[in-house]
C-alpha cells in the first residue's frame, strides 16, 4: 500500500482556490481551522440562527449562508452528518460550479446512493482514521494525522491532486495518506463501528463489569478492573502494536489473556462479524440509518437515555467525586 506525505504533494491544486465547509461538528470545527492554518481560503457554511455561528466568529472564520458558500467556492467539503447529506446536496447541486469539486471525510452517502454527484464535478474522499478533536491537536503539534483518499469521479483530470492537497492542509500529510475507495473506505468503517471499537467493545466492558458485580466484586474495583485499564491497553497497543502489548505486560496477565480471550472471542463471534460485514454491504444500515434520521432517532434517544442511567455509569460517577 502506498503512502504518500507532504513531500510528494503539491498543494497547488488549491493555491487561490476557496474551501467551503458544509457542517461545523467534530470534522468540521477541525478541517477548517487546519485549513485556515495552512493557509488556505476557507468559507463555513451555516443556516441562519445556527447555534455555532459565534462559534465560528470567535475563531477568526469566515461565514456564510449554505448556498452562498456553496456557490461561490471551488471546493465543498460536505462534513454534515452522514443522514443529512441527500438533503444538503440538492440544495447546493443548482449552486455549484461547473467543475468544482465535492469532498467528503466518509464515503458513506456516496457508496449507497444517497446522493448522485452531478457528472461534471470532482469527487473525492480524505478521511482523518480519528475525531476531529485529535486531528487539530496533532496539527496544533507539528504533527498530523493518518487520512485515507480516494476519488469516486475525476469529472476534470485533477481529482487526485485535489484530493491529496486538501489532505496535506489539514496536515495529514505529515503522516501520511493511504489511497483507498468510497466502498472500501465506507464498509470498512460501518464494519468497525458495529463490530469492534465502538460496537463490541462497549458492550465487552459491561459485560465484564457486570459479570463481576454479580459474582459479588465490588462496583467500584469491578469498574477499575473492565473499565479503568483499557486506555493503558490502548496506549499500549498505539506505542508498541498487539505483539508488543503482550511482552509489556506481566506473565500473570499474559498468560491469563491466553487463556481467556481466544474463548471469548470465538467462532461464533467471528461469524457474527462476518454477518455485520455483509449486513453493511448490502446496505441494511444505510437504510436504518436513513428510517432513523427520518423518525427523529427514536432508537438513539431511548438508548442515551438508558445509557445514562445504568449501575456502571453511577459507579464512574462515584469514583469521579472521590478523585
Amino acid at each position: 500500500m502506498e503512502w504518500i506525505r507532504d513531500a510528494d504533494i503539491d498543494p497547488a491544486p488549491l493555491a487561490g482556490k476557496r474551501v467551503a465547509i458544509i457542517g461545523y461538528g467534530n470534522q468540521g470545527r477541525a478541517q477548517a481551522l487546519n485549513l485556515r492554518d495552512s493557509g488556505i481560503d476557507v468559507v463555513v457554511a451555516l443556516r441562519e440562527g445556527s447555534g455555532s455561528r459565534q462559534e465560528v466568529e470567535a475563531a477568526g472564520l469566515q461565514v456564510a449562508a449554505i448556498i452562498e458558500a456553496a456557490s461561490g467556492a471551488d471546493v465543498v467539503m460536505l462534513l454534515a452528518p452522514d443522514e443529512h447529506h441527500a438533503a444538503i446536496y440538492q440544495e447546493i447541486e443548482p449552486h455549484l460550479r461547473t467543475g468544482a469539486a465535492l469532498g467528503f471525510s466518509h464515503g458513506l452517502s456516496v457508496r449507497f446512493g444517497l446522493i448522485e454527484p452531478r457528472t461534471d464535478l470532482d469527487v473525492f474522499l480524505v478521511a482523518p482514521k480519528g475525531p476531529g478533536t485529535a486531528l487539530r491537536s496533532l496539527y496544533i503539534e507539528g504533527k498530523g494525522m493518518i487520512a485515507a483518499w480516494a476519488v469516486a469521479q475525476d469529472a476534470t483530470g485533477k481529482a487526485c491532486e485535489i484530493a491529496m492537497a486538501y489532505g496535506r492542509g489539514i496536515g495529514s500529510g505529515r503522516a501520511g495518506l493511504i489511497a483507498t475507495s468510497f466502498a472500501e473506505e465506507a464498509e470498512a468503517d460501518l464494519f468497525n463501528e458495529q463490530a469492534v471499537v465502538w460496537g463490541a467493545v462497549p458492550e465487552l466492558l459491561i459485560a465484564g463489569y457486570e459479570t463481576l458485580v454479580s459474582g459479588g466484586c465490588s462496583p467500584e474495583l469491578a469498574y477499575l478492573e473492565c473499565v479503568g485499564e483499557l486506555k493503558l491497553l490502548a496506549d499500549l497497543i498505539e506505542a508498541r502494536g498487539i505483539a508488543g502489548m503482550r511482552e509489556a505486560i506481566s506473565n500473570t496477565a499474559e498468560l491469563g489473556a491466553l487463556f481467556g480471550g481466544r474463548r471469548i472471542v470465538d467462532e461464533g463471534v467471528r461469524t457474527h462479524m462476518a454477518e455485520v460485514l455483509a449486513e453493511v454491504r448490502a446496505g441494511k444500515f444505510a437504510a436504518a440509518l436513513t428510517a432513523e434520521a427520518a423518525a427523529g432517532y427514536p432508537r438513539l434517544r431511548q438508548e442515551r437515555r438508558e445509557n445514562g442511567s445504568t449501575a456502571l455509569e453511577e459507579t464512574r460517577k462515584r469514583l469521579d467525586v472521590e478523585d
